[in-house]
């Protein structure tokens, strides 16, 4: 009797599945639609809508807070019901729809109709992103096995496939946008969500069956006429309403993320405890351990979208350059840095010095905030800021990104029993939620004392910048020392595939 054949021919690229491919031009394009609107989006809140820096900055840190905490519901449902991939064509759907409704304008300011359109489609994106964003981070861990050496390099890869969308999209976003009018940049980021959901739908059989529902006769089962899908898909939408609510009150985002957060921890705390092995336990505890750090990482690291825009558009010396278009320099930074660190860590692994998850997140807090001071420097002379310094800080946070986020995703997926695959990774994101919602309020008080127009001064900003510098330098010294005490937990050397056994549920 014959083995039964492969969805499609066994063949790799550079050493990969071709599915890695078909999920790095998916990404690619999303983040294209995603970074393209969020480079022009503090512009468009305080230039377009009118708000303050001040209030500016707390609506884009509750949006961007939202945006990664929905990956839990997303990821959950997938775990659940419909398995990733629906997930993630479901997501592109309304993503799409929402980055097309950004085009809306209406006249501008607090006062216009279209505001309730702006708030509108901010919720379908947000939405759209819970259900596609962990799910297809999942995606790509499956196409490995779990103690397969190219599962680092493959999510740097995957990363690289991020951030070549965010540096075209910011750059013809942000000019389209900036320069002949909102509808336009906005416009483009929606082509670009069609882009990749076509990208998905024509790449479904080279994903090798990965992604699939847990249970396709469930998703079939009808109640009151409709399969469960479509009423999942119908919640989904319903969810749309909820967050067109939320995103407008930003206070009560941060009081949902307080309780949310500690719900989620206790859960996934007495999954580990009560319902583990002891190694797989050690590793949610090391998991959640890097899920924690991350937030302080994420919290300093979006100010890139808010406070530092800001800071660019106004006192740097650009060379008419539109702001904006200075959010592609981290992505094109990691473009062109991701395979040195991809091929950087495999060579250290090689020969066993890589440095442990752990310790590269210390490595990444240390870089984040070294970025910041070197800013505060340049800028010490009281005159418009040498454009150099901006490229200088960009320069250090890419690389502290590099030590952190692929290494993140990386881990979630490793450390996590395949069974909570999605919620791991969903509780990874809602650190990212987090610590955009504190960015937020990190980029409020940069703009608390105002100038003229609800602008912030230029020192408030550096003042800012010079504390949160040596507090990430500090944390990072403190999660290097312990990071031996972490590698432990991780159990590398006892870690197994799935499927042998080594996660039983007790």
């Amino acid at each position: 009797m014959t083995a039964p054949r492969s969805p499609v021919p066994d063949r790799t690229y550079f050493g990969h599945p071709p599915g890695l491919f078909v999920l790095f031009f998916t990404e690619m394009w999303e983040r294209f639609s995603y970074y393209g609107m969020r480079a022009l989006l503090i512009f468009y809140l305080t230039k377009h809508w009118l708000y303050s820096d001040e209030r500016a900055s707390v609506i884009y840190g509750a949006y961007t807070a939202l945006v990664y905490i929905t990956p839990v519901i997303g990821g959950y449902l997938a775990d659940r019901y419909l398995g990733q991939r629906k997930a993630v064509l479901f997501g592109a759907v309304l993503l799409a729809f929402g980055h097309f409704l950004m085009g809306v304008e209406g006249t501008g300011g607090q006062g216009s109709p279209a505001l309730n359109v702006f708030w509108l489609a901010l919720s379908f994106i947000i939405v759209g992103s819970g259900f596609l964003k962990a799910n297809i981070s999942v995606i790509v861990g499956q196409l490995y096995p779990r103690t397969d050496a190219r599962r680092d390099p493959a999510y740097t890869i995957f990363y690289m496939g991020i951030n070549l969308g965010a540096a075209i999209g910011a750059v013809l976003c942000g000019y389209l946008g900036e320069t002949w009018g909102w509808s336009y940049g906005f416009g483009a980021a929606g082509i670009g969500m069609l882009f990749g959901l076509a990208v998905f739908v024509w790449g479904k059989p080279l994903l090798m069956g990965k992604g699939e529902a847990p249970d396709p006769v469930q998703l079939r089962r009808r109640a009151g006429g409709i399969t469960l899908e479509w009423r999942l898909y119908l919640a989904g939408i319903a969810g749309v309403a909820v967050v067109w609510w939320l995103v407008q009150n930003q206070d009560l985002v941060g009081h949902l993320l307080g309780i949310a957060g500690a719900l989620l921890i206790a859960y996934v705390l007495y999954t580990a405890v009560f319902r583990l092995p002891r190694e797989d336990r050690d590793r949610i505890f090391a998991a959640l351990f890097l899920i924690v750090g991350s937030i302080l990482f994420w919290a300093l690291f979006e100010q890139a979208g808010s406070s530092l825009n800001l800071y660019t558009d106004r006192f740097v010396d650009r060379a008419g350059v539109p702001a904006s278009v200075f959010q592609s320099i981290n992505a094109v930074y990691i473009v062109l840095l991701g395979p040195v660190f991809a091929g950087l860590w495999l060579w250290l692994a090689n020969r066993g010095l890589e440095p442990s998850a752990p310790a590269k997140f210390g490595l990444a807090m240390m870089q984040l905030g070294a970025g910041f001071l070197i800013l505060v420097a340049g800028a010490a002379n009281g005159v418009a800021t040498p454009v150099v310094f901006i490229f200088l800080i960009y320069l250090l946070h890419t690389t502290g990104e590099l030590c952190l986020s692929p290494v993140g995703l990386s881990a979630m997926n490793r450390l996590a029993p395949a069974h909570l695959a999605s919620l791991i990774m969903g509780t990874w994101f809602f650190a990212s939620a987090t610590g955009n919602f504190a960015a937020g309020l990190i980029a409020a008080a940069a703009g608390a004392r105002e100038g003229n127009g609800g602008t912030a001064t230029q020192q408030t900003v550096l003042d800012v910048y010079s504390t949160v510098g040596w507090v990430a330098i500090g944390a990072g010294i403190a999660v290097l020392a312990i990071s031996p005490v972490i590698r432990k937990l991780m159990h590398l050397d006892t870690l197994t595939d799935a499927g042998t056994g080594a996660e039983t549920i007790r």
